[in-house]
């Protein structure tokens, strides 16, 4: 299996460093944004952090994801969920962390509808055991927990910010949205210094591919039909992974604890639209292309119409959208021409 190229392999920028940050626990970190996370902290940033890497290996992970690091001797793996607090707690001890970023969830609106429990024990309880842990450990300074901006609802066309009030439609936001609170509320309690991102849709190699973009890109490279939900008209800012992990690590050096900061693209297509730019990026672009590859199958019991956020708040900080949607998706593409779906099949046995 091949090792991720550099040019995926981290964000676009580096922060001046933040003088009590030296440890850095990222959960869910042989995940798509996680993996990407523990690159950019130990490729771009060299000796300077310690990332202790959690991931349970569930089958959205993979440790190929983190084999470009595993070696890294500031780079550690630790297989385990969130569900046993003494060990987190013993993981914090262990590696004297003192910053966290939050990315395990369950994270497919899909599946959220048809299994809402398990969206429930992941992001809701398994928030408030590590948030429970670090209140034990009582030694974190950072804590920056990924959220999203479909914890707004739609918002048909009208662009909201940090301060706009929580509507979530679907159980997947009800449950982000209900982990926020918890946060919050953690915040406010028991002083953990949290800070909140809420992304619109993130995309970009090593995502896991049931997700639109991957699972499009796929379907066409195997010769199968594009399946759209509905009609296809609902449209999503799309951001690429690489401005994502830009915002993260703005937030982790300068955020302001207490504070929501939307990760902003201003990339809004339609389910239609990116169906067509995959069928254009494999050749198929010809007049009737879109009509003889996608079919439509059965739209989700609801279905947000957008989600639109304002990102002026972290755009104060410095941080700025660099990759637009033609390039993001051509890189894309062509990792997953090269890395397919076996890039998840192979066995998650960690050495350790």
């Amino acid at each position: 299996m091949a090792v991720i190229s550099s040019t995926v392999s981290a964000g676009t920028s580096t922060q001046t460093c933040h003088p009590e940050v030296r440890n850095i626990l990222i959960t869910g970190g042989a995940g798509f944004i996680g993996s990407w996370m523990c690159r950019h902290l130990i490729n771009d940033y060299g000796d300077i952090y310690n990332v202790i890497c959690l991931d349970k290996l569930s089958s959205v992970s993979s440790l190929n994801n983190i084999k470009s690091i595993q070696n890294h001797p500031n780079f550690h793996f630790v297989k385990g969920t969130l569900d046993d607090q003494k060990h987190l707690v013993k993981i914090m001890n262990d590696y004297e962390v003192d910053s966290v970023i939050h990315f395990a969830a369950e994270s497919s609106v899909q599946k959220s509808f048809s299994d809402p429990l398990a969206f429930i024990s992941m992001n809701v309880l398994g928030t408030y055991q590590l948030l429970e842990a670090m209140r034990s450990y009582g030694k974190i300074i950072r804590y920056v927990h990924a959220s999203t901006d479909e914890v707004y609802g739609e918002t048909w066309g009208v662009s909201v910010d940090e301060e706009t009030r929580k509507n979530p439609t679907n159980p997947y936001a009800a449950r982000k949205a209900a982990a926020e609170m918890y946060v919050l509320a953690y915040q406010k309690s028991f002083k953990i210094p949290a800070m909140i991102l809420r992304c619109n849709n993130v995309y970009g190699p090593c995502q896991f591919p049931e997700k639109l973009i991957p699972l499009f890109i796929l379907l066409v490279k195997d010769g199968k039909k594009l399946t759209m939900q509905g009609d296809g008209s609902r449209t999503r800012n799309f951001i690429y992974v690489s401005d994502v992990i830009d915002a993260y690590d703005t937030v982790l050096h300068k955020g302001t604890p207490g504070a929501a900061y939307n990760v902003s693209s201003s990339d809004e297509i339609s389910v239609r639209g990116v169906a067509s730019e995959v069928l254009r990026a494999s050749g198929h672009d010809s007049s009737g292309a879109f009509e003889r590859w996608v079919v439509s199958v059965p739209d989700r019991p609801f279905n947000d119409n957008d989600y639109v956020v304002n990102g002026d708040k972290l755009r104060e900080l410095g941080w700025d959208q660099h990759v637009f949607f033609e390039e993001g998706l051509a890189r894309t593409f062509k990792w997953y021409q090269e890395n397919g779906d076996k890039w998840w099949k192979e066995l998650n046995n960690p050495a350790d």
